[in-house]
């Protein structure tokens, strides 16, 4: 059976477990296009339930994963309404902003769910949400040098 490394101070602690069994079992990832696919097809599975809908990259690093109806934002609602501001021209622009950062702060767990997979794959990343088109929502990754 193969042991986990010793020191994972460093990671995120929601994948730690995780990607480590469900890469057990497999070989080493030999580059990051490997390692992307199995985000989208196993661990993304394993976690959300369905695989990723589309994988998009630039082959210099970037990669878009985008999940045409992402679960956690399915059923989610968002209170339009808004408190009167002096100044505001146009309210609905405002509201909508509102609920774009609302949302936004659901998806930082998911995005540090995939940066920790991939953080312990060996493969250091950022990674950040775009929600133009609701309920999907499109995760994409920047490979560290």
């Amino acid at each position: 059976m193969a042991s986990m490394p010793t020191n994972l101070s460093s990671q995120p602690a929601a994948s730690k477990p995780s990607v480590f069994r469900y890469t057990m079992d497999r070989p080493r990832f030999t580059d990051h296009l490997e390692a992307i696919k199995f985000i989208c097809k196993d661990f993304w599975s394993e976690v959300f339930k369905k695989q990723i809908d589309n994988l998009k990259t630039n082959h210099r690093g970037t990669f878009v994963l985008q999940d045409n109806r992402f679960r956690w934002l399915s059923r989610m609602s968002v209170d339009p309404s808004i408190e009167t501001l002096g100044s505001i021209q146009d309210p609905s622009a405002m509201a909508e902003n509102k609920a774009a950062q609302a949302i936004g702060m659901h998806l930082y767990f998911p995005c540090g769910i995939i940066r920790g997979a991939l953080s312990n794959l060996g493969i250091p990343c950022a990674v950040s949400a775009d929600i133009s088109n609701l309920p999907a929502c499109s995760f994409v990754i920047r490979i560290k040098a």
